[in-house]
């Protein structure tokens, strides 16, 4: 039976969620003792106090790591024998999808009808894909004649320390402990502060599937104590962060003053999303709107830059404003809502502050705009459009993160893909033309990492994900994460 609104938050009045480390295979309380709050977004209300860890808690787990990496305890093991693990890891998630779900929208503040739709199936999904390759990876045999058998062979890096934002926790996670584990390391997960709940449940059901103690600990805490502690470890070899561009700086710093880890980085992004006048504006206009709209906004490759030729810019403003009208914030707990709550008050502060600075620069305010549904103590912020945007606005140029989209016109699309790659970011883009060899030749001048043709935002575990510029370096997804995670070694056997 379908749960009803009441259902969810009788559900989430009940919960009563884990708020320790998980550090060695079992929950512990930070060293020092200290907490800091998760805050429900919809509602500004605590949902628990979480254990704040610091670099001595983090030193705790890279030993555990570390010393479970040494022993074999988990590379060691035959791949069928973690292949069979992380799947029923992944099949233990799918069996928690109400408990995940509800630990995700309460915690992020994202509608519970897409953290059970989409965020805990795309986890499980990611941990399953990643446990099938385990068994299908083959190292090589360089070609170098008679005289001798040179081995090419991927070993795990070690001891990874992956660090996710909150936008989202779970997806994002899986993403990074999918490879990482399937490779043989040892993982450190920091959670996003504000979100830290699910992390915290995904590291019990990891042991629940049989994966050893040592190999996944959780340290939740506040980034510049414990995301900075892992990113000066000496013993940890390499550090997968999503996050912020500022913040990936730091941890390119902490591994220059550490111990030179590896740092794959995927960061934020200001995309572009290109809407010519000879494709269908209504299928544009949808994809649109859900381009900037879907997850309030907060998703790093979200089109939050919409560049629509001129003949048809009011035309296209016109089809955008049933979606405006559609998806206005709600209860995250009613199964109908599309629009959740922004991530903090500070976050929705900042969000309005750049619609007021968008119309400071000259920008008009053509739909929302204005902070709403605060009786709830939540912060919600409906889809908002600024108009008359030129590129050299910083709000065209700074990620806002937030429901906020910039509207752009051009008249050539020499002229929109010049814009687009004005940018100091290449996260992703998008083209919408009828004309295929235009959108082709398009498609290769575009600087991102992922160019979608007629549509926007369309994904699979298979296809790898991250940006040029500064969107970062490495990739999420696909068989190429591995890089991530693995050091190539060089075996000799010379048989003259």
């Amino acid at each position: 039976m379908t749960a009803t609104t009441t259902d969810w938050h009788q559900r989430a009045a009940d919960l009563r969620p884990e708020w320790r480390a998980f550090i060695n295979g079992e929950y512990v309380a930070a060293l020092s003792g200290r907490t800091f709050a998760s805050v429900n977004p919809a509602t500004g209300k605590t949902i628990a106090h979480i254990a704040a860890c610091d670099a001595a808690d983090v030193d705790v787990a890279v030993a555990a790591a570390r010393k479970a990496f040494d022993a074999r305890v988990w590379t060691g093991q035959t791949p069928s024998a973690r292949k069979a693990v992380m799947l029923k890891w992944a099949d233990l998630i799918r069996a928690n999808l109400h408990e995940l779900a509800l630990l995700e929208t309460l915690d992020n503040g994202k509608p519970i009808k897409e953290s059970l739709a989409v965020d805990v199936p795309s986890c499980a999904a990611g941990i399953q894909w990643y446990a099938e390759c385990i068994d299908k990876l083959y190292d090589e045999v360089a070609p170098n004649g008679d005289g001798s058998l040179v081995l090419v062979t991927r070993e795990p890096v070690g001891v990874v320390g992956a660090i996710v934002p909150w936008n989202y926790p779970l997806i994002i996670a899986s993403w990074k402990l999918g490879p990482a584990l399937a490779s043989g390391n040892s993982v450190i997960l920091k959670p996003a502060e504000q979100t830290s709940l699910s992390a915290l449940r995904l590291a019990a059901l990891a042991k629940e599937a049989g994966l050893p103690d040592g190999v996944l600990s959780v340290v939740p805490g506040l980034g510049h104590e414990a995301g900075a502690a892992l990113g000066l470890h000496p013993d940890v070899d390499a550090i997968a962060f999503t996050g912020s561009t500022a913040v990936g700086r730091k941890y390119l710093e902490y591994s220059a003053q550490s111990n030179l880890k590896r740092v794959g980085l995927e960061l934020g992004g200001k995309s572009p999303h290109i809407i010519t006048a000879n494709c269908d504006l209504d299928k544009a206009a949808m994809y649109a709107a859900y381009a900037i709209w879907y997850n309030q906004g907060e998703t790093c490759n979200a089109g939050s830059r919409l560049l629509v030729e001129r003949s048809v810019q009011a035309e296209f403003i016109e089809k955008l404003r049933p979606w405006a009208c559609r998806l206005v914030p709600g209860d995250p707990l009613d199964a109908t809502t599309e629009m959740g709550a922004l991530i903090s008050r500070e976050h929705c502060e900042r969000v309005l502050s750049y619609v007021a600075l968008g119309q400071s620069e000259g920008a008009a305010l053509l739909m929302g705009g204005q902070r709403q549904r605060s009786e709830s103590g939540g912060w919600f912020v409906g889809p908002t459009v600024l108009g008359d945007v030129t590129n050299s606005m910083r709000v065209a140029r700074e990620e806002i993160f937030g429901p906020v989209v910039v509207m752009i016109g051009f008249d050539t699309l020499d002229e929109a893909i010049t814009i687009a790659n004005d940018s100091d970011y290449g996260l992703a883009a998008a083209l919408w033309c009828r004309d295929i060899t235009q959108a082709h030749r398009a498609a290769r001048r575009l600087r991102a990492g992922t160019v979608w043709i007629n549509a926007y935002d369309h994904t699979s575990i298979n296809a790898p994900f991250g940006g040029y510029k500064q969107s970062g370096h490495g990739r999420d997804k696909s068989l190429h994460a591995f890089s991530k995670y693995t050091e190539l070694k060089t075996t000799w056997v010379e048989l003259q």
